[in-house]
C-alpha cells in the first residue's frame, strides 16, 4: 500500500493495519527461524510497509 492510500485512511484503520502488519511479520520471522518461509524478500517488504504506516501515524498526530 503506498503512502498516498495510507494517507486516505483515518488514525483508527491506520493502527489496525499497524497491528497487521506487525503480526504478519512476527508470523514471518518465525517462519525464517524455522527454514519454512520461501519468499524472504516478503521480511522487508512488511518492515517498509510498517514504517510507512507509523511515518503516517506520525505526520496525522503533528496535525491534530
Amino acid at each position: 500500500m503506498s503512502a498516498e492510500q495510507l494517507k486516505g485512511l483515518g488514525q483508527d484503520e491506520l493502527k489496525a493495519k499497524d497491528r497487521e502488519l506487525a503480526e504478519d511479520l512476527f508470523h514471518l520471522r518465525l517462519q525464517h527461524a524455522t527454514g519454512q518461509l520461501r519468499n524472504s524478500a516478503r521480511l522487508k517488504v512488511v518492515r517498509r510497509e510498517i514504517a510507512r504506516v507509523k511515518t503516517v501515524l506520525s505526520e496525522k498526530g503533528r496535525r491534530s
